[in-house]
């Protein structure tokens, strides 16, 4: 990440343990440590739930924006405190007030900002909301926590 406030894939990559095809984030703007960040995730034609979500008119899931409003979440914590996937990894704990506005689709570019509204050790409160071009999407209040990573766990 430069001074900008910027976000690259690389970076996304070493940051959170998501891979395909549950890599939700791309790139992230407006980082602004434990306070604000937003996500960026293009929506393409080839995601994988696509072919069943619906095959005449694909919507991406609301799960599936909700998840992405999640990692943009970790990204903001795990830069922040500036962890890696090889020590310590943010995991989803709860959601509240989920408000779908506006499907996704092929060829959208979602913006997930996210704002932190409570610190208090390893646990995370945010608020999100997603936009499509300009409009908004979908909306969450959200709670996240710091583990560290088991690595016995993945032999």
């Amino acid at each position: 990440m430069s001074d900008d406030g910027k976000i690259d894939y690389a970076e996304v990559m070493r940051r959170l343990p998501h891979r395909y095809p549950f890599l939700l984030v791309d790139k992230a703007e407006d980082f602004v440590p434990n306070t604000s960040i937003t996500g960026i995730k293009n929506v393409t034609h080839n995601e994988p739930y696509f072919p069943g979500h619906f095959p005449i008119d694909p919507v991406m899931p609301g799960v599936m924006i909700i998840e992405a409003m999640a990692q943009t979440g970790a990204l903001l914590m795990s830069k922040s405190m500036d962890v890696t996937v090889e020590g310590k990894v943010i995991m989803f704990m709860s959601i509240d007030g989920v408000r779908f506005r506006k499907p996704a689709r092929p060829g959208d570019q979602l913006h997930m900002k996210v704002i932190v509204t409570k610190i208090r050790g390893d646990i995370f409160k945010f608020r999100g909301e997603t936009f499509i071009d300009g409009k908004l999407a979908s909306e969450a209040d959200f709670a996240a926590m710091m583990v560290t990573v088991d690595k016995s766990a993945a032999s």
